[in-house]
């Protein structure tokens, strides 16, 4: 009996000891991710605003959206992917990628910054953290520092399932108008899927939308069905319907004309794939169907297993000429299939995919240029220019495969 109380004791105060150096590690480790974190404020505080000749301030709608009126032209920058970790492990990734962006953007000085999804990658083996506010507000806080407008919509990593956070936790953040008044994300209808699915207006100024940018929340992951084993989700039914009954709400604002739109989500849909396919199929040349613009396809097209329809009912409505989307980090082709673009961004990504720091031609971002007819251009702007003055010398991160 004695040795059975001995070895009780023994292992109580083993355990109880495990329990102690995890909550004093735990601690420690929070601690350090706090400090990192105040390190990437100190650099967001130390960055310029930046400066505007001439600056087109959007207004807000009495749904909570915004409008930019204007009779010129209207300059947009598609972030995608920036993926900041927030925590003791990326800091020196998250600087970088903190960095990147905001060079990029006090260079081109764009009127709108649309980040399609993935902000944050609270990845604990990569970041040290499952805090997604952290890097949320990091990115935020970088967007107000700099003075410009912005509109987020979620990725897959944003909000994952073993983050502290929800969507509607980090959507109320952005949508804090006292602390951000930069940000124009609005929550969207309750009634429907996903959280930050909302329309940003271009008008002229007799009134006429000339534009309209719809965001829309694409979501995470699939659960398993009948139809589909799991995978990458999509934007769902009732999201469509609400984007198809907004454009006909805006054609009513519109004396009766439909206003052009550009879409813009975080998970492509599976017509980014069939585009391609069958781009090649033709050997490299345009179709009935396809033209390609510019760009490549360098990984698979990670969509949803089931199709939702959401391309089709674009195609119906006549209105969308392009959808813009990012999750595919090293992908960045235009392709317009049956008269839709369909649009990757650059990425800004230094921590997610194994190895990625060492890239450099697929880091970068999309400018915009919407015009005053309703037409748009874009093109593919890489980080690793002279004029962005990068922090690390170009032949030190361009992998031979992408030279």
């Amino acid at each position: 009996m004695k040795n059975s109380e001995k070895v009780k004791k023994t292992v109580i105060i083993l355990l109880l000891s495990l329990v102690c150096v995890i909550a004093v590690s735990a601690a420690a480790l929070a601690a350090a991710n706090a400090v990192c974190a105040k390190l990437c404020e100190n650099f967001i505080g130390s960055l310029d605003a930046v400066e505007y000749e001439s600056r087109i301030t959007p207004a807000a709608d009495s749904d909570g959206c915004f409008t930019f009126t204007t009779d010129g032209e209207l300059k947009v920058m598609q972030l995608t992917d920036i993926h900041i970790g927030g925590g003791l492990f990326s800091r020196k990734k998250d600087l970088m990628a903190l960095n990147a962006a905001a060079a990029m953007i006090s260079e081109e000085k764009p009127d709108l910054v649309i980040v399609t999804g993935d902000i944050a990658f609270p990845s604990p083996n990569k970041s040290g953290t499952l805090n997604n506010k952290t890097p949320a507000v990091l990115f935020a806080d970088l967007m107000e520092q700099l003075g410009v407008y912005w509109a987020p919509v979620f990725g897959n990593h944003d909000t994952e399932s073993y983050s502290y956070y929800s969507r509607e936790d980090i959507g109320g953040i952005y949508s804090d108008r006292d602390r951000y008044p930069h940000s124009l994300f609005c929550a969207g209808p309750e009634e429907i899927d996903g959280c930050g699915n909302y329309i940003i207006k271009v008008k002229n100024t007799e009134g006429e939308i000339t534009q309209c940018f719809v965001l829309m929340d694409s979501h995470s992951y699939a659960k398993k069905t009948a139809e589909v084993s799991g995978g990458y989700d999509n934007v769902h039914e009732n999201q469509i319907d609400w984007y198809e009954s907004e454009l006909k709400r805006l054609e009513a604002e519109n004396n009766g004309k439909t206003p052009p739109s550009l879409m813009f989500f975080h998970i492509p849909t599976p017509e980014f794939q069939t585009a391609w396919d069958e781009y090649q199929k033709n050997g490299e040349t345009d179709s009935e169907n396809v033209e390609y613009v510019y760009g490549t396809l360098r990984e698979d097209v990670c969509c949803s297993q089931f199709n939702s329809g959401l391309f089709e009912r674009a195609l119906e409505t006549g209105s969308t000429k392009a959808i813009f989307c990012g999750h595919d980090h090293v992908n960045n082709f235009y392709i317009k299939y049956k008269g839709i673009g369909l649009v990757y961004s650059y990425s800004i990504d230094y921590l997610a995919y194994s190895g990625i720091s060492e890239y450099g031609a697929q880091r970068g971002c999309t400018v915009i240029t919407v015009k005053p007819d309703g037409s748009f251009e874009c093109r593919l702007e890489n980080y690793y220019q002279d004029k962005y003055q990068p922090a690390m010398p170009k032949e030190s991160v361009l992998m031979s495969e992408y030279k």
